[in-house]
């Protein structure tokens, strides 16, 4: 399709009210009402939404560049007040739902919330007792909310912003110490949104259907909530619990997911279901994206038919830095930069980065904003990669996480870790051997398959160079969990926690 008209930057409310001006009656979002059955809300319906939610908090005394947090579930009620917020010229920080008491509570402090949407009486019980001058339910208050006139303050408002303002303030993952604030400008989204535009136009279509279970608390869930807006397409909401479930029933178009769901169609192809009875048989653009996905499974679901794009990014690069390309892919890479990010390596590999979607530092963190530029004005990912000889970025591991053995081999962990994704055995492996002779490794095994465990490791072991092999490991009993501080609110691993918690069990390994 042709893109240009949609590759102007603007708030990211806009694109709503324009399609709302214009198909007032099509359907914006399908929903599962209290019967099951999926119920409509219309585009004018969402827009009145985002309006009475711009205006309430005008009314609230919300002022221009103030933030408000969105701590809930996915619903429409999620969308508009996040919208809302940013109809208001607020700032919207976004905090995952499953954020326990204390993390709300760094959030909402570091970030000086002054109005609080939570999802129920689960998340406001977590935020009893915050110095946060509004607290929003969007099961109780929601209609009260909803209810309230515009009476030109959002128009007036949007008008107003300015594009180098924030208008997101997201949270880092956090894999040491506390999450850091991440503001981004309606700019380096917009801008980023452009690029992302441009180069998967082979495959985008206005009037899609897409099935949207990702968490829009985080960027990648969000990124597809604003695209479906700027392209016009009808959004089936979805939980993660049952995404694949209702996959085949949507039948969507489009099919954004974490590498998890992926290596599950798989499984399913390879236990003789055929991928169109899996997905519906529409698909016409599919995106990975959190982590990387095994090169086989990309292979698998390609020579039946589905191209799986994947590219690379962070948080403080708005997010996309790299793609790969409906006409230019490569499965053992992450793409190509997108048109507007410059790409280098510095000496030791590390993936530098400028462009209109870069950050220009961390809320109120003046020392960590140092640290992640160089003296140039290069963002540093913290990643380290390689170029192919015909211009792909590959991601060898994050520079941080590199263990470097006694005998002096570097050795990223993540890459014999990630030879165990989707093994029916061993469900999660921790590679741990910083200054030691060898490596060893904790392992979370799939229950009643204790005895495979060995075997498995062989099995990897033989694809490894010898210092790279796994020489002696446990069977963890105590789950990964975010409860714990093993794993970060979006399941990725808290690598030094789980060093530090399991740090004996390791070393006894040694002998």
């Amino acid at each position: 399709m042709d893109v240009t008209p949609y590759l102007t930057l603007r708030p990211a409310p806009v694109a709503v009210f324009e399609r709302a001006a214009a198909t007032p009656d099509a359907v914006r979002f399908r929903v599962r009402d209290a019967s099951g059955a999926w119920a409509r809300v219309t585009w004018a319906d969402f827009a009145a939404q985002i309006r009475a939610v711009g205006a309430w908090l005008a009314g609230a005394g919300i002022r221009p560049g103030d933030r408000c947090a969105v701590y809930a579930a996915n619903s429409v009620a999620w969308a508009a007040a996040a919208l809302g917020i940013q109809a208001a010229g607020a700032v919207m920080v976004p905090i995952y739902p499953a954020s326990t008491a204390p993390q709300v509570a760094y959030v909402a402090g570091h970030a000086r919330v002054r109005a609080l949407f939570v999802g129920g009486a689960e998340q406001r019980a977590r935020v009893a007792g915050l110095a946060v001058e509004h607290v929003i339910d969007l099961e109780h208050d929601w209609p009260r909310v909803t209810m309230t006139r515009d009476d030109g303050v959002v128009a007036a408002r949007l008008a107003a912003i300015d594009l180098d303002a924030p208008g997101l303030l997201l949270y880092t993952s956090g894999t040491s110490g506390n999450p850091k604030g991440v503001p981004l400008t309606h700019r380096n989204v917009g801008a980023n949104a452009a690029d992302w535009l441009t180069c998967n136009a082979p495959l985008l279509e206005t009037g899609y259907r897409d099935l949207l279970w990702l968490p829009m608390s985080h960027i990648f869930g969000f990124g597809e909530l604003c695209l479906g807006n700027t392209l016009g397409w009808e959004s089936w909401m979805a939980t993660p619990a049952d995404a694949l479930a209702v996959l085949p029933e949507v039948a969507p178009h489009v099919f954004m997911s974490v590498p998890a769901y992926w290596e599950k169609l798989a499984r399913g192809v390879l236990a003789g279901t055929p991928l169109a009875a899996l997905t519906g048989g529409r698909l016409r653009f599919c995106l990975s994206g959190g982590a990387g996905l095994k090169l086989e499974i990309k292979q698998l679901l390609h020579a039946h038919g589905v191209l799986v794009i994947e590219g690379y990014g962070l948080t403080e690069t708005a997010p996309t830095l790299t793609l790969n390309r409906p006409e230019a892919f490569r499965f053992d890479t992450v793409g190509k930069p997108v048109p507007s990010v410059e790409l280098r390596l510095d000496d030791d590999g590390e993936i530098l980065a400028r462009g209109p979607n870069v950050f220009a530092g961390y809320l109120d963190d003046p020392e960590a904003t140092r640290a992640a530029f160089t003296a140039d004005g290069w963002f540093r990912t913290g990643d380290v990669g390689r170029w192919t000889e015909d211009g792909f970025l590959q991601i060898v591991d994050r520079k941080k996480d590199i263990l470097v053995t006694a005998g002096g081999k570097n050795v990223p962990p993540a890459n014999i870790e990630a030879r165990f994704a989707g093994d029916p055995v061993i469900e999660r492996c921790v590679v741990y051997g910083d200054a030691r002779p060898y490596l060893v490794a904790a392992v979370w095994v799939t229950p009643g398959r204790e005895a495979e465990v060995a075997a498995r490791i062989d099995a990897v072991n033989a694809e490894l160079a010898r210092y790279e092999t796994i020489k002696k490991w446990f069977v963890a009993a105590e789950p990964l969990s975010v409860e714990a501080g093993t794993l970060t609110s979006s399941l990725k691993l808290r690598r030094k926690a789980v060093y530090e918690r399991l740090r004996d069990r390791f070393e006894e390994l040694y002998g």
